[in-house]
């Protein structure tokens, strides 16, 4: 089966992102196939390299990082909700005259046209937040 993950909770809210992160590394190793994690809403605002995650907690950022590595996953932060956080690739720091990119490296800004295609490329599209 070929899923995809809509993410829009804050890390800081509750565990909706730790579940979607645990719910992918299970279906992967059960043979599914994951085509997109989308991350929308407050969640953008963990993807900045300008957050730092205290020793004692988990760097989920860091995770998905490993696990995109590992089993070749499109990680898409939607831009419109990248912007308004102050989360920006180079393109978009060029664009809005800014003096740094922050959008981690592995990540990628796009529209929501990213998150329909994902929704006609896969069999489920869950949804984590709140």
């Amino acid at each position: 089966m070929i899923f995809s993950l809509l993410i829009y909770a804050s890390q800081n809210s509750g565990q909706a992102e730790q579940t979607a992160l645990r719910f992918s590394r299970s279906a992967l190793s059960q043979g599914h196939k994951i085509h997109r994690v989308f991350f929308y809403g407050e969640t953008v605002s963990a993807i900045s390299n300008l957050k730092i995650t205290p020793r004692d907690e988990i760097d989920i950022t860091r995770q998905w990082l490993e696990l995109a590595a590992s089993d070749n996953l499109d990680l898409v932060v939607c831009i419109a909700a990248a912007v308004r956080r102050g989360v920006l690739d180079q393109q978009e720091c060029d664009r809005h005259n800014r003096v740094a990119a922050n959008l981690v490296a592995g990540f990628n800004l796009s529209g929501l046209g990213q998150l329909a295609d994902a929704i006609l490329s896969s069999d489920r599209l869950l949804t984590f937040g709140n």
